[in-house]
């Protein structure tokens, strides 16, 4: 037994209840670099193998109390990951091809057996556990990134790494009190963020009120905000609550702020400080406690140097601000929304409308979408009406664009394509493609040890079954198109979102 952990290869069991037979495997494994450990019984091979980490067991299959099957059984549940070994008699081959084929049961080494043999087989059996365990790390990696990669978030669909940061800031704003100011272009979902951080709040049990300040006449804004008494002007037949009343105990949302008439901005502003505010034509003070988010598509510090945003009112709001990137520079959410769109409006329409050509997902993925996701979504709602299916083309998205293919924004990408899974991040895309390479390789060196190796259980390459052709096919175009799903779904003729699902399946399988 080697005493220095820094020379161990691996941790290996035995597992024989003659002690002969335990003398002789302690002689032919005494000048490895392996460290072993002897038991009699399958009772203190389940009791050591909870106080230490071990890699490969060898167990005899003939034992009393617990047999060698029964104790490989056993640790195939409780460490999947542990390679089984069964030292078994030529008379016992029938018993150990039923285990193997249970999944019990890796190999098996014949008795009587050689000192070289032994050790070729124990060889073999650590480079395949390591690969198992690489395998099964890799999967948990993968398994912890996707959890924390959200591609649908309170009413968000996209997985792309600015997605994700505005994700990240709105579940840390929520639970706050203080005042939040969104910024983005026209499209982009301010208001979508504004609801998202009302129902992620202590508040999410109060009203949510938003009010559009380009779309409601100056004279009437007052009004709409605070509310007014009978006769406070002409037309006004009886009170009326406005939103401050209405927004007691949640949220008052004030989209597109720079449109509010800079004098009305000074009574918001103190109604932000104070907390009280008066209805129009009214004397008396009312009071409501509410949490403010702002939006606004201009850049505020443009609209104060405009005089459209007053200074003061702008840092009373801005304690947290949230930024919404356009769709061009959110990295392929553009196709991912696209087949949620589809999905939406095929199901509306009752349109039999299977997906989208491989062109049509280049042309959503290279068009720069100035009016955003509200653009993209009309659009496919378009090209949904309008196409007779299965697949909608290229030309159906032009169509319902006004836009020819030949223009020349179509020609160079407006966004990179994928190269991993999720890609989240040019690092965290390539971090997911080296280590989907590095699984494909181990598989594949894997496979190539199973058929070609010794003592091991030889994979049938005669037949394969089509999920595996099709797995390797799949596989293969990925590698052509040097781990670009997308490229890769558009020279296999099938929607890229097939190819992750069925990447995903494989690494929960």
């Amino acid at each position: 037994m080697i005493d220095s952990l820094d020379a161990v290869k691996a941790n290996l069991l035995f597992v024989d209840d003659e002690n002969n037979v335990i003398q002789t495997l302690k002689r032919s494994m005494r000048n490895t670099d392996y460290r072993v450990y002897y038991v009699n019984s399958g009772a203190e091979a389940l009791a050591l193998m909870e106080e230490h980490v071990i890699d490969v067991v060898i167990s005899d299959m003939k034992m009393p109390e617990m047999t060698g099957e029964e104790l490989l059984r056993e640790i195939s549940i409780r460490y999947p990951e542990t390679i089984r070994i069964v030292l078994s008699a030529f008379s016992e081959d029938d018993l150990v091809m039923k285990a193997i084929n249970e999944g019990h049961i890796w190999g098996f080494i014949h008795k009587p057996w050689n000192g070289a043999d032994l050790i070729q087989a124990i060889d073999q059996a650590v480079f395949t556990q390591q690969v198992v365990a690489e395998r099964a790390l890799l999967k948990r990696t993968l398994a912890q990134y996707k959890r924390q990669q959200k591609e649908q978030f309170q009413g968000f669909i996209g997985n792309s790494s600015e997605m994700q940061s505005v994700y990240s800031a709105i579940e840390k704003a929520a639970p706050s009190s203080a005042s939040v100011m969104i910024t983005g272009e026209s499209g982009t979902g301010k208001e979508v963020t504004a609801q998202a951080l009302h129902d992620l709040s202590n508040n999410s049990e109060g009203p949510f009120v938003a009010i559009n300040c380009a779309a409601i006449p100056s004279e009437l804004m007052e009004s709409e905000i605070f509310g007014h008494i009978k006769g406070a002007f002409s037309g006004a037949v009886s009170n009326r609550d406005g939103a401050a009343t209405l927004a007691h105990g949640g949220t008052l949302f004030l989209d597109e702020l720079a449109e509010m008439d800079i004098n009305l901005q000074s009574k918001l502003l103190r109604f932000i400080q104070t907390g009280t505010y008066q209805r129009v034509g009214a004397s008396q003070t009312e009071s409501a406690e509410i949490r403010f988010i702002c939006a606004t598509n201009q850049e505020p510090l443009d609209a104060i140097k405009a005089k459209k945003l007053r200074e003061d009112l702008y840092y009373r709001l801005n304690v947290i601000s949230v930024h919404l990137p356009p769709l061009r520079e959110r990295t392929n959410d553009a196709l991912i929304l696209a087949e949620s769109f589809l999905k939406k409006f095929t199901d509306r329409e009752d349109k039999a409308i299977v997906g989208f050509s491989s062109d049509a997902e280049k042309l959503v993925l290279n068009y720069a979408w100035p009016g955003n996701v509200r653009q993209l979504e009309n659009s496919i709602h378009s090209a949904v009406v309008m196409s007779s299916g299965p697949l909608i083309t290229d030309q159906c998205i032009a169509n319902a664009l006004r836009i020819k293919l030949d223009n020349p924004e179509l020609k160079a990408p407006a966004v990179q394509s994928l190269s991993s899974t999720n890609a989240l991040s040019n690092a965290a895309a390539t971090t997911v493609t080296n280590t989907t390479e590095t699984f494909t390789n181990n598989v594949t060196l894997l496979e190539r040890k199973q058929a070609h190796e010794p003592g091991v259980n030889p994979i049938n390459e005669a037949i394969l079954p089509l999920a595996h052709l099709e797995q390797l096919a799949i596989k293969k175009a990925i590698d052509q198109c040097e781990g670009n799903v997308v490229r890769a779904a558009g020279l296999l003729q099938v929607s890229p979102s097939t190819l992750y699902r069925k990447i995903q399946s494989w690494e929960s399988a």
